[in-house]
């Protein structure tokens, strides 16, 4: 055998030795190239308190209707209509001299109730020492007796008359009962008015309002589901206003119907809000949103990532070395296109959302994110 033999023969194992260190280098890298891309998404744990929304309208906290409680002739009116008026503000003035009048006289009448009272115990006391002399007979006693109860209860007529005539008196200023807004008036200075002429005209408290709600008996059985009580105090509405603002203050729930009303099939709900600013109006149409006062944090997943088989619900999640993980979770509930996982995955875990056919448990992917 040739020098030059034993040389090609070297040469030629050392060329296989580096085509076989080559290809065994290069295989993992095409393996890895030929990874099918799947899209994914992070698990992600965020608010999820749960809401309602209804329509609702503001209505004022209290309402009062002047009405004349005397007849006779308005003397004044003391407000401007439309205007702010005052717990206690006289606003109209019915004609007093009359009344004045009856007041004196029922004076009168009581000042001799008291005199006719005061000779009747003399009366009675003179009679009751001749009685005990054996002067006047046991019968003049007891006329003097009856006499005196007649006084007695002559006096006490006289003081009710009087605080009748004097109520009257006091009736003639119609004065507001609370602090508000003031309507029209009904009538001019200068008509008859009474206790049958209707309103004068309308006091509207303006704060706080209420806002009321019809809640269907499907929807208050959905939101006592899902924690949310119009009973609760932890349960807070809030408000959107009509340009689609949020209202600034919070209210409180404090009155829900205590039976479905057959006719509507809905329940009647009604909270309070403070209203300084003046922007609600009773009438107004608003948007209720109902929601706890504490908010709830939970991992919220896309819905096209969950899967269901005869085991329950599952997704399948990419690794750190991009390599597939099947992953059995417990389902809370849906917020839109959106789930809530109760257990079973963190936030930060990617889960595969697009792609999920071409894949299997413990095969390597290519991750692409979801830009949707």
């Amino acid at each position: 055998m040739f020098p030059f033999d034993s040389l090609a023969r070297q040469v030629s194992s050392a060329a296989f030795a580096a085509v076989t260190v080559l290809f065994a280098t290069a295989a993992p890298a095409q393996e890895a190239s030929d990874a099918p891309s799947v899209v994914v998404t992070e698990a992600e744990r965020r608010d999820v308190t749960p809401n309602f929304s209804y329509v609702g309208r503001i209505e004022a906290f209290e309402t009062v209707e002047l009405i004349a409680r005397v007849e006779g002739f308005l003397e004044q009116r003391n407000f401007r209509e439309g205007g702010d008026v005052k717990k206690g503000d006289v606003l109209f003035l019915i004609e007093q001299a009359p009344y004045e009048i009856a007041v004196a006289q029922r004076k009168a009448d009581l000042a001799g109730a008291h005199a006719t009272l005061t000779n009747a115990e003399e009366d009675f006391a003179r009679k009751e020492t001749l009685v005990k002399r054996k002067t006047v007979s046991e019968a003049a006693l007891d006329e003097a007796r009856a006499a005196l109860g007649t006084s007695r209860a002559s006096v006490q007529q006289a003081e009710a008359a009087l605080r009748r005539a004097e109520l009257d008196l006091a009736y003639t200023a119609v004065v507001s009962p609370i602090d508000g807004k003031i309507s029209r008036a009904t009538y001019s200075v200068g008509s008859l008015v009474g206790p049958n002429s209707g309103s004068l005209a309308t006091v509207t408290s303006i704060d706080p309002v209420y806002a009321t709600i019809a809640v269907t008996e499907k929807d208050l059985i959905q939101a006592r589901r899902q924690g949310i009580d119009l009973d609760n105090p932890r349960v807070a509405p809030s408000l959107l206003l009509s340009d689609g603002s949020a209202y600034e203050y919070a209210g409180e729930f404090d009155y829900l119907d205590p039976s479905v009303n057959q006719a509507t099939d809905t329940m009647l709900a009604r909270a309070i809000f403070p209203n300084p600013e003046r922007l609600l109006v009773p009438g107004q149409f608003v948007t209720v949103i109902v929601r706890q006062k504490q908010p709830v944090s939970a991992v919220v997943i896309p819905q096209a990532a969950v899967q269901e088989d005869q085991q329950g619900y599952f997704v399948l999640i990419v690794d750190r070395s991009n390599q597939v993980e099947i992953r059995r979770i417990t389902m809370g509930e849906q917020i839109g296109t959106d789930w809530i996982v109760s257990d079973g995955l963190v936030d930060g875990e990617r889960v595969v959302v697009q792609g999920l056919q071409k894949i299997r448990p413990d095969m390597v992917v290519n991750p692409v994110g979801d830009t949707s």
